[in-house]
């Protein structure tokens, strides 16, 4: 599954997230797109901090879950769409900066099950800290289209 399963990945993508009202919820945006890979980044406000002033965890873990998830679906069927099963995520520094980057990638294509990772980045004075990293399974869903 490593070709072009859908020339129109980016496009499928890009849809996809504009559906998703949790992203919109803590203004992420989606400027990568690529095969194999996405970014989202998340500009750091008071409504998504936790109570020592860093983006909450929860939050670096959504972007993190989404960047991979979506770096999955730029290598899947165009009649397929995709769904976490399960993640491992960890938190290695605070999450400290003006925005965050949640960089997703696949580590390994199949037909049912994709392996991913995502490293997420609090950038503060234009220096990236490594906040998070996680790994994840996502399935395939074949024949199964996005609400």
């Amino acid at each position: 599954m490593s070709r072009l399963a859908n020339p129109d990945f980016a496009a499928s993508v890009s849809a996809s997230f504009a559906k998703q009202t949790a992203m919109r919820l803590i203004r992420a945006s989606l400027p990568v797109v690529e095969h194999g890979r996405t970014e989202i980044h998340v500009p750091h406000w008071d409504g998504i901090e936790q109570q020592h002033g860093f983006v909450h965890g929860g939050v670096v873990g959504m972007i993190a879950d989404s960047a991979a998830g979506y770096a999955a679906m730029t290598m899947v069927p165009a009649t397929a769409s995709v769904l976490t099963v399960e993640y491992k995520v960890n938190l290695v520094a605070p999450a400290d900066g003006e925005k965050l980057i949640a960089r997703g990638e696949v580590v390994r294509p199949g037909r049912t099950l994709v392996v991913t990772k995502a490293e997420v980045f609090a950038v503060k004075e234009g220096r990236e800290t490594l906040c998070a990293i996680m790994q994840q399974t996502i399935m395939v869903m074949h024949g199964k289209a996005e609400k």
